[in-house]
């Protein structure tokens, strides 16, 4: 089996070098750019499995990267912070990420991280269609009418969960146990920010139709498309 490419997008050499070596010792494929002007054309270039990147670069910073990075690509991204903001958490989400991590961390938390992502995005034997929807899992793709839906792997675990009983509520605590499966502790305002971009990209390809509807005070639901 082909190793995973993890890129580590990181000006700090000594904690680059300490999170390569730590990673190819897991077993994947380790590399490191440090400046975030070079980061879109490795991207395209590789095709990595995974992005590990820190907010603070010189060149170009990490948020700006991450919303250039979604203009193409949907690769995994695991944001890394000094900042503990609860609204630079979301706003890295609201960008496109697929998680985060703060400063300071052991790379040992690192690793679950990346390994909780890559399982969640392992590929699957089939396409399945939920009322109406198309998932790949064997690409993390979701498409209707034959559009598909550019969702990061969150979102699309999201869609997923809410296709399987439509008209059930799940409360946010249901689908943050879904999403992070290491059950952390994250502000409910971190799955409205999920959903709120997941009914975004629906609504791209339904622009008359609401899908995905708030229970006020409970959770979310799906309502199957007529």
């Amino acid at each position: 089996m082909t190793s995973k490419k993890i890129l580590v997008i990181e000006d700090e050499p000594k904690l680059a070098q300490l999170l390569s070596d730590y990673l190819v010792q897991a077993g994947y494929d380790a590399y490191i750019i440090d400046n975030g002007l070079n980061v879109n054309d490795w991207v395209k270039q590789n095709n990595p499995d995974l992005l590990l990147l820190d907010l603070m670069l010189p060149g170009k910073d990490g948020m700006e990267v991450c919303k250039d990075i979604r203009q193409f690509s949907q690769v995994p991204i695991i944001m890394v912070t000094a900042r503990i903001e609860e609204i630079d958490r979301l706003l890295g989400l609201e960008l496109g990420a697929d998680d985060y991590v703060c400063k300071p961390y052991s790379p040992r938390e690192v690793l679950a991280r990346i390994k909780a992502i890559l399982r969640r995005v392992q590929p699957s034997s089939s396409e399945v269609i939920h009322h109406g929807f198309d998932l790949d899992e064997s690409r993390y793709k979701a498409s209707i009418n034959g559009e598909v839906l550019a969702l990061t792997s969150v979102e699309f675990q999201l869609l997923k969960i809410l296709l399987s009983d439509p008209g059930r509520i799940f409360s946010r605590d249901q689908l943050m146990d879904h999403i992070y499966d290491d059950h952390r502790i994250v502000s409910d305002r971190t799955i409205d920010s999920h959903i709120k971009k997941l009914r975004k990209r629906i609504s791209e390809v339904l622009p008359e139709k609401e899908v995905i509807h708030s229970v006020y005070g409970v959770g979310y639901k799906f309502e199957e498309v007529i």
